[in-house]
């Protein structure tokens, strides 16, 4: 049995996890898929001062009262950087970190260093595209149903999240037990800068298929990945 820890990404909430989470549990472990604040069902509480470091930090505070030990910490999309800080932060909780079709950032960029295209809604609270956009370019290729499904629970994200510079201060100075999962079929992060994080991690490389929402599309294949990888 493992302690399990799966962070969203950038629009999302737990739901996104909902197909791996509940494969990994059928399998014994314990899985935990907390709501990031402003995002998900918390989006009513999106506000100035929401960041990867606060976000990072309700984590951390979690897995302590949780009493989690040798936690697989999972990080998906925008979830890859609130995974780093946590990592960090809570080292001698960590067993493995798995990036799948994440973004790893160092210390100092921004996610606007990295997915420059603008969001179609944007003010100084929240980003975020339109449902338009979503089922017509990020979910195009999903099942009609599923890409509803999703398009649905979309939410906007809190603002700092792509323009604050990540605060990283031991990260990608120490060991870890890493995984890198890349999706071909998804626009970003990309290639380059997912091969840049297994480089720099000396991590177990993988390849799925599939576009950026893999636990949507393949989450089989992604809960194995994430248990054996």
């Amino acid at each position: 049995m493992t302690d399990i820890v799966l962070l969203h990404g950038a629009y999302q909430g737990p739901w996104i996890w909902q197909k791996v989470a509940d494969r990994l549990r059928s399998q014994g472990h314990r899985v935990y898929v907390p709501c990031l604040d402003g995002c998900g069902e918390r989006f009513a509480g999106a506000r100035p001062g929401i960041d990867t470091q606060t976000h990072a930090e309700e984590v951390v505070e979690m897995m302590k009262l949780e009493d989690l030990s040798n936690v697989t910490l999972v990080g998906t999309s925008s979830g890859g950087m609130v995974m780093a800080r946590v990592a960090e932060r809570a080292r001698d909780r960590v067993g493995k970190v798995v990036f799948a079709d994440a973004l790893a950032l160092f210390n100092g960029e921004k996610i606007r260093d990295i997915v420059k295209p603008p969001a179609q809604i944007e003010n100084d609270i929240v980003v975020g595209p339109s449902r338009e956009d979503l089922v017509g370019r990020s979910f195009k290729d999903m099942e009609p149903s599923l890409r509803e499904w999703a398009a649905d629970r979309m939410k906007l994200h809190p603002r700092a999240c792509f323009y604050d510079p990540v605060k990283l201060d031991s990260f990608w100075d120490q060991k870890w037990d890493a995984v890198v999962i890349y999706c071909p079929q998804a626009q970003n992060p990309g290639r380059p800068h997912q091969e840049r994080c297994a480089k720099k991690l000396g991590a177990r490389w993988h390849e799925i298929d599939t576009g950026h929402y893999p636990m949507l599309t393949t989450p089989v294949e992604l809960a194995r990945l994430i248990v054996e990888g």
